[in-house]
């Protein structure tokens, strides 16, 4: 049978103290709202996921404008009931539904997987966790067979109920015909005046409908965010789920406490990643890398024994086999390192490609350039490669070697085997296998003195 998602996104998120959507706040650099999107086109193939928005719902919209889903407003908040009952005009009778919380962000594939797996297709399932402080939930009510009869609100539950702690997470999957028969007989006589989704339990009951429950591995995978303290919360445990996932793939993390991922990654076995490591966006790490302390990796790909000292920031670049980065290096976007380079220290390199067994080792400025095969840049060079108006680029060939301290004004090209001196500022092509030296005449003057300071204080006298 297949399946539809509703994600309900209406909620104000008055809690959170802030200005921003509660949905489109953010855990390892994804807003909350597309971590279920994305939870829910595992499940759903095709279909467009279908989101309830209400308060500020343009600004959702906008921030995920680039997703392909279908939003419905619910003009009035009056409850879960009610959000997912405007959903229905656009779900098939023929479909389930599988109905999650945009807030509740850190549900895991598995878990759903298992979930739908579990539940027959006639039947509603509803997903269940045991919570160590269960306050604000709705308990599980069950017989003395374990069947579950009923789900209880806090605000509507006696103290008996309220030391239950079986909660109610709120994801179900039931059958859309089920839901379009139910769903327009909730009552709103309880304690907050709304329209409860959970009383479809009690609906199936009395029509003998089969209630299935699954319940979660850890309860955080089910818990909601209210406040920035579960913000923070919920983002310790999905770095932990991410750090024990790559230690399981064998990967060493130095301190699996301070390890951070804010995207797609991927890391081969061996690699070893010390303390304070971030990685973002789409990234790959080949196997038996090194990344140093407090580095940042962003869209990268790292082939194999590749090692990233410490204090360095990758972005955008391609860094082939037993290369070398850092410490402190910047490594920006269309930057392509061949294999066995050495990037130093305090060197910022930009869209530019730097050739097999190269070096450029300490306090350089390469961009825009191609630098060829087993070329030495010395300490303090620089590409010159704006106008202020145009980017120009710098072509060094296999064997050059630079000099410190020197100005390669672009465009201009170091043709193969040239020898640049040290403190050059050069402006036209160097040929090869040459010494190219372009500086001032060194001179000493005699008879020069220093000036020397007035240690005499100086009276203002402008303003008398």
């Amino acid at each position: 049978m297949p399946i539809s998602s509703v994600i309900l996104a209406a909620g104000q998120g008055t809690r959170m103290k802030t200005e921003r959507p509660k949905v489109l706040h953010r855990i390892a650099g994804k807003t909350l709202l597309e971590h279920v999107v994305c939870a829910a086109r595992t499940m759903i193939g095709k279909q467009q996921p279908i989101v309830i928005h209400g308060y500020q719902g343009d600004k959702l919209q906008q921030a995920l404008s680039a997703q392909d889903i279908l939003w419905v407003h619910q003009t009035e908040q009056l409850g879960t009931g009610h959000a997912v009952l405007q959903a229905l005009p656009h779900i098939p009778d023929d479909h389930r539904v599988l109905i999650l919380y945009a807030d509740v962000p850190c549900i895991s594939e598995n878990t759903l997987n298992r979930f739908i797996e579990n539940t027959p297709e006639n039947a509603l399932g509803i997903l269940t966790a045991h919570f160590p402080d269960p306050k604000g939930l709705g308990r599980i009510i069950r017989n003395p067979q374990n069947q579950i009869i009923k789900i209880v609100e806090e605000k509507d539950a006696s103290e008996s109920i309220r030391a239950i702690n079986e909660i109610n997470s709120g994801i179900y999957i039931v059958p859309a015909r089920y839901l379009k028969k139910w769903l327009p007989k909730l009552s709103n006589k309880n304690a907050q005046g709304e329209y409860y989704l959970t009383d479809i339990i009690e609906m199936a009951i009395a029509e003998k409908i089969l209630i299935v429950d699954t319940e979660v591995t850890h309860f955080s995978e089910v818990l909601g965010v209210n406040t920035l303290q579960q913000l923070a919360t919920l983002e310790r445990f999905y770095q932990t789920q991410q750090a024990e996932k790559w230690m399981l793939h064998g990967v060493t993390l130095i301190d699996p406490a301070r390890f951070d991922v804010r995207g797609t990654i991927s890391i081969g076995q061996d690699t070893v990643i010390d303390v304070n490591v971030i990685l973002e966006g789409n990234t790959i790490i080949g196997k038996r890398c090194a990344i140093g302390a407090n580095c940042i990796l962003r869209d990268v790909t790292l082939a194999d024994d590749v090692e990233i000292r410490a204090h360095s920031i990758i972005d955008g670049a391609v860094i082939e086999t037993q290369s070398t980065v850092g410490p402190f290096a910047r490594i920006r976007p269309g930057t392509h390192l061949a294999h066995h380079s050495h990037i130093g220290n305090f060197v910022e390199i930009k869209n530019s490609s730097i050739g097999i067994a190269s070096k450029v080792n300490h306090l350089s400025y390469i961009g825009d350039s191609e630098i060829g095969e087993q070329v030495n840049v010395g300490a303090g060079t620089i590409t010159c490669n704006y106008d202020g108006a145009s980017k120009h680029k710098t072509i060094i060939d296999d064997y050059a070697f630079i000099g410190s301290n020197t100005s390669l004004v672009a465009p201009v090209t170091i043709h193969a085997g040239a020898t640049i001196g040290a403190g050059s500022t050069i402006t036209r092509d160097a040929p090869a296998n040459q010494l190219t030296v372009a500086r001032s005449k060194q001179q000493s003057i005699a008879n020069w003195q220093r000036p020397v300071k007035n240690t005499e204080k100086e009276v203002d006298t402008s303003r008398r």
